[in-house]
């Protein structure tokens, strides 16, 4: 009944009454058909790119859970960041993809919920770790990401194998950087980025966490391996590459105007780069990252993306099929074939691996020495305390271990702050 059947007094009490017998009736028969919708409607939260991979696959979904999947277009960060909000408010989706570093915070803190692998023997154990926080599993694996080594294979004819090759690359005269005396650009990497540089690091034998990263106590970035690993980069930061290289904000820019304008041979960079390159129309080639100096392979972190559900979800039942389902080697593949990037699901893997796509089959290479990233929160205190761990010594500021050093005391003081109970 709303404020002008008020109004009208003429009506009497009676009418009124009516009235409001047949508003409250209405308003029950209205709620129940809201709830009987809800009952048989999935939510799917997915960023623009698969948007369209979800309306194609969803509709034997539908048919054989007897329910109809509402697809989300969400940048899938903003997703997770207004989950917890959300969640409880009742607005959040059923069902969404995270990142692999954010679904074991998500997981602690209890904003998405455990499931179980239902293609469990498709995975690896790198796979099974980007999902798994103590010992649980808060998310089915979709997408696999390593970085890799793009090259110009119109100034060179192969990628190098070694970084001994590299080197060599790098005294070669045509990539003489032209504001520097003496500077090279034939190799570039953005190794003041942690995540760049880690690759490196780790192949020294540095690492982040002990115990496969689940120990946040052991903290393993300035041990000798890793002083090692940002050894050997400072001698390229102060013998080769151009000063800008050392600024964090801008290394980013300046390697890729490089590279896009025949300036730089090779560079490290993630399989999200390759689309720039198209459109810049470099004839670009994609390997595995050399072998390191010490005869070690690079370890860059593995990366990529999962499904998961939301906590607060009231279809957890129906919204595991759907992860079993969007996760199986089929609708993986029609993933491959939609996007491109590389899945998780090692049946699809391999079909894809037979397409003999460069980029795919580095990633799958180069992801089998990659290290999964920890997912338990204190990860998020590296991000902040290695933001110099590079730069000082690249700069000549401090000694690599001198570097280290005070990068592990300003990570191992947040930790403390912040998660010591």
């Amino acid at each position: 009944m709303n404020k002008k059947s008020f109004k009208k007094m003429a009506l009497g009490l009676l009418s009124a009454s009516v009235i409001l017998t047949l508003a409250a009736c209405g308003n029950g028969s209205s709620s129940k058909k809201d709830a009987t919708a809800d009952d048989k409607t999935l939510t799917v939260s997915v960023a623009k790119g698969y948007v369209d991979y979800v309306k194609d696959i969803k509709g034997d979904f539908e048919k054989e859970n007897d329910i109809k999947i509402k697809v989300v277009e969400k940048d899938m960060f903003d997703q997770l960041e207004a989950l917890s909000l959300d969640g409880p408010a009742g607005k959040a989706p059923d069902v969404m993809m995270s990142a692999y570093d954010r679904i074991g915070p998500l997981g602690q803190q209890g904003h998405i919920a455990e499931v179980k692998l239902g293609n469990e023997e498709q995975y690896d154990k790198t796979d099974k770790a980007q999902v798994t926080v103590d010992g649980k599993i808060f998310g089915e694996p979709a997408v696999i990401e390593t970085l890799v080594f793009y090259y110009n294979k119109d100034l060179i004819t192969e990628a190098p194998k070694t970084f001994k090759d590299v080197e060599e690359l790098a005294k070669d005269p045509r990539f003489d950087f032209k504001g520097e005396a003496g500077k090279n650009t034939a190799f570039l990497a953005k190794w003041t980025d942690f995540y760049f540089s880690y690759g490196l690091l780790a192949g020294y034998g540095g690492y982040v966490f002990g115990d496969e990263g689940t120990n946040p106590k052991d903290i393993g970035l300035n041990n000798k391996g890793a002083v090692e690993g940002i050894t050997y980069a400072t001698k390229w930061f102060k013998d080769v590459w151009p000063k800008g290289m050392q600024d964090v904000k801008s290394a980013d820019n300046f390697i890729a105007e490089q590279f896009t304008t025949g300036k730089t041979a090779a560079i490290l960079g993630g399989p999200w780069a390759a689309q720039s390159y198209k459109e810049a129309k470099i004839n670009y080639g994609v390997a595995t990252i050399p072998t390191l100096d010490n005869g070690e392979n690079y370890k860059p972190f593995a990366g990529g993306k999962g499904w998961v559900i939301s906590n607060y979800s009231k279809h957890k039942e129906v919204s595991q099929k759907w992860l079993d389902y969007v996760t199986n080697k089929d609708n993986q593949t029609k993933f491959y074939e939609a996007t491109n990037e590389v899945p998780a699901n090692q049946a699809a893997r391999e079909i894809a691996k037979g397409k003999n796509d460069e980029l795919t089959n580095a990633v799958i290479a180069q992801y089998a020495n990659a290290e999964p990233m920890p997912n338990i929160p204190e990860m998020g205190e590296i991000w902040t305390g290695a933001e110099n761990l590079m730069f000082e010594a690249a700069a000549g500021n401090k000694t690599p271990q001198e570097s280290a050093d005070a990068s592990v005391k300003i990570i191992k003081e947040a930790i403390n702050q912040k998660y010591t109970k």
